[in-house]
């Protein structure tokens, strides 16, 4: 942890001012951004332990992203809901809390779980932007003084460009994101798939792994579209990739590679287990009820064709090739099933 703080003068806190602005604005990497704000908090202030907490708005909760100056195991899968502790009141009010008196607070009661030291007091700042809270600054057991208000003034500043920053790199993070989505279904487009394939092709080659891929299309899916609707054809197209990825284990990866056509990348999985996971996958797919608009149910068909890193090749052009090959082979056999 940090030596005790020495005297400052105004210019040196201004010369410090103008190194975390330079730093934070630096960088557009989150994971950057994090570790800057950590260092300055330490060179700043003294305390026992110390904890950024950055909030996942889809399940309203805090999860620890650093903790006394790197990733910290003892609060690995730790989170803490908006509203709960310490951080999670500072998160939902937005406001920061100061608990000079740890007994006094029920609040701490949450943040001392892991924790091998006991808490006498705390300090928690929300990170707070334009948009909203992105996560807290928790400090425990700090050593203030007489400087303690210069103190307190110099994180709400740090925590401050830190917002900034925050935002800045996930606005970045977004348009990137926008750049490899398919709008239609929000899976990886086609642009993605090379990428994405040209590398773990390599990665196949260094480790002399299996890489599969599923190339599946949906059988005669221009009816929906003459009978119901581009609309509605659309609709069904985002209903059927939403439907794909869930069906997909976690390590897929899932393309939309244009018009009905979808591709779904396996790696680490040889042919056979491709094959078992394709046809499950397809199997749920067509007896899938899709509920669409005006209380419409509609279903879809699929025929898919499977290839595999070596046996079918060693390029993006080979797989994509020989997958494709197989499903237009399942099409001209009666559609529907899968081929290996």
């Amino acid at each position: 942890m940090p030596k005790n703080a020495v005297t400052r003068g105004p210019l040196d806190d201004l010369l410090v001012f103008h190194e975390l602005a330079r730093s934070l604005t630096s960088t557009l990497d989150l994971k950057s951004i994090l570790r800057i704000i950590l260092e300055y908090m330490e060179r700043f202030i003294d305390a026992e332990l110390w904890a950024l907490l950055m909030l996942d708005p889809g399940r309203h909760e805090l999860y620890y992203a650093a903790a006394d100056g790197g990733e910290d195991p003892r609060f690995a899968g730790l989170r803490v809901k908006l509203g709960e502790g310490l951080a999670g009141w500072v998160a939902k009010h937005g406001e920061t809390l100061i608990i000079p008196d740890a007994a006094a607070d029920s609040r701490l009661a949450m943040a001392s779980r892991g924790h091998t030291f006991s808490i006498s007091s705390a300090i928690g700042l929300p990170i707070r932007g334009r948009k909203g809270t992105h996560g807290v600054l928790e400090i425990f057991n700090p050593h203030l003084d007489e400087h303690s208000d210069y103190t307190i003034a110099f994180l709400h500043i740090l925590v401050d460009y830190a917002a900034i920053a925050i935002e800045n790199a996930q606005d970045v993070a977004h348009v990137q994101q926008l750049t490899i989505t398919d709008d239609v279904t929000g899976l990886y487009n086609a642009r993605h798939l090379y990428s994405v394939l040209d590398r773990q092709l390599e990665q196949c080659r260094r480790d002399s792994s299996f890489l599969s891929l599923v190339f599946l299309d949906l059988d005669r899916f221009k009816l929906v579209n003459d009978n119901h609707g581009h609309l509605v054809g659309s609709d069904l197209l985002r209903r059927v990739g939403q439907r794909i990825r869930f069906l997909c284990r976690n390590t897929d990866l899932c393309f939309r590679y244009g018009g009905d056509e979808f591709v779904i990348l396996m790696p680490d999985t040889s042919r056979e287990e491709a094959y078992r996971m394709a046809r499950s996958i397809h199997a749920a797919l067509v007896n899938e009820v899709f509920i669409m608009a005006k209380g419409l149910q509609l279903r879809v068909g699929a025929s898919a064709g499977i290839a595999t890193y070596p046996g079918d090749g060693r390029t993006i052009h080979a797989i994509l090739g020989a997958a494709d090959k197989r499903m237009y082979s399942v099409k001209n056999t009666g559609r529907g099933r899968v081929e290996a």
